[in-house]
């Protein structure tokens, strides 16, 4: 067996003595942080439908699966369930890129304290913050995390797979390189990294002597006055935003049906969500909590006239679907789009809310749409036009759509003209 995939035998059954209490939930596996951070992922991944966790644990503790294998990017173990043939579990985590590796080894140089854990059997919390700080999970989140198992059942996780999981957080505990293994690189050449960076001095103190193992013996540190006396370095300038927003995951299979999720719906709200995360890294103002649910609809609505097709480049569904669910006529909440795409918010309100304005405030608009224009509250009509005035002190412009309804008809006047000298 290659440097790069290692085989644990099929544990014992892990059955509680007399008078022992029962083990509960994830409580039994996964002791170590990483060990429950890999369980966590499992149980995050199965929050849609969670009920095979249960039956997973069960069947880790009574000693129905096989031996463990683990090379890069995959598990894999033999099930024993209902059927006399096993069932093949295989779980798949995305394994590093050559230049992720290299920084996960310069996390474990960063301090001699991590390279000692690791060696001593233990992941030092520093290296996972180190990692991250860079913009790299060294554990595997819910979404990395894909088991699949030959069982005809459609859970995600099953629970022959959930199994598996459960009790690779066993061997995670006794091994931390288990998890180096699936990321893409084995101990042998996780060390040979180590050994070559602390060779060319990286992660060790400068001028330093070499202890065993080529580790700096002390730490000389640093003089106190020649610390103070320091120049304090800039800043270092933020990353730039990202040119686009960022794309959801592609689930690894379906929700199952009794969950009401939509995945074409679910993607559409997660590529929204990006967008406003985007615009609001550029200087935006408004991250769309302050405004009500018809607003919200009427902004997302807006979005499908820039896009009308659905399933676009955007991914957003189409305006009639959206009405569809909305339980409104597609009609309708394409004037409150045009509404919402004129003016915002003021012009959803301009839209819906009829109010008197003071007395010659509508002077200006009986001037735009000329002689004959009569007015009616704070709308002002001549023929197949009408002038709307908002609180805001615009006048935005309407005309008779389809089924001789009033459309928004373009951005509202900046300002109320004057008469002509």
């Amino acid at each position: 067996m290659s440097g790069r995939e290692t085989r644990w035998p099929a544990p014992r059954p892990r059955r509680p003595g007399p008078g022992a209490p029962r083990a509960r939930g994830k409580a039994s596996f996964g002791q170590t942080w990483w060990g429950a951070a890999w369980v966590e992922a499992l149980e995050g991944r199965a929050r849609l439908d969670p009920n095979r966790l249960p039956r997973g644990r069960a069947y880790a503790r009574t000693g129905a699966v096989g031996a463990l294998d683990a090379r890069p990017g995959e598990i894999t173990a033999a099930v024993q369930g209902s059927r006399r043939t096993p069932y093949q579990v295989r779980v798949r985590v995305r394994t590093f890129s050559p230049e992720e590796w290299e920084t996960v080894l310069d996390a474990l140089c960063s301090e001699i304290g991590h390279t000692a854990a690791l060696l001593d059997g233990e992941i030092a919390p520093g290296v996972a913050d180190d990692a991250r700080a860079v913009g790299l999970d060294l554990l595997p989140g819910p979404g990395e995390l894909q088991p699949r198992c030959t069982c005809p059942d459609w859970a995600d996780p099953c629970k022959h797979a959930a199994a598996v999981c459960y009790l690779f957080a066993d061997v995670l505990d006794e091994d931390p390189f288990a998890l180096f293994t699936l990321r893409g690189r084995g101990r042998d050449e996780v060390l040979a990294g180590l050994r070559a960076r602390r060779s060319a001095g990286i992660g060790s103190s400068p001028g330093g002597p070499a202890g065993a193992g080529g580790l700096p013996s002390a730490d000389p540190g640093v003089v106190a006055r020649d610390a103070w006396a320091r120049t304090v370095a800039d800043l270092p300038v933020p990353p730039l935003p990202p040119r686009t927003p960022g794309r959801p995951t592609v689930l690894g299979v379906d929700p199952p049906r009794e969950s009401g999720v939509d995945t074409v719906r679910l993607r559409e709200l997660a590529l929204d969500a990006a967008a406003r995360a985007l615009d609001l890294a550029l200087g935006g103002e408004s991250t769309g909590v302050e405004l009500s649910l018809d607003e919200d609809l009427a902004r997302r609505a807006a979005l499908t006239l820039d896009d009308p097709v659905a399933g676009g480049g955007a991914g957003r569904i189409d305006l009639a679907t959206l009405a569809s669910a909305a339980g409104l006529p597609a009609r309708e909440l394409r004037r409150r789009a045009l509404a919402w795409q004129a003016a915002g918010r003021e012009g959803l309100a301009v839209l819906r809310d009829p109010w008197d304005p003071p007395p010659g405030a509508l002077e200006g608009a009986r001037r735009l749409l000329g002689k004959g224009a009569a007015a009616r509250r704070n709308r002002v009509t001549l023929g197949e036009r009408q002038l709307r005035l908002g609180r805001d002190g615009r006048l935005h412009p309407y005309r008779r759509g389809v089924g001789r309804e009033w459309e928004p008809d373009g951005p509202p006047l900046v300002e109320d003209p004057a008469p002509d000298a």
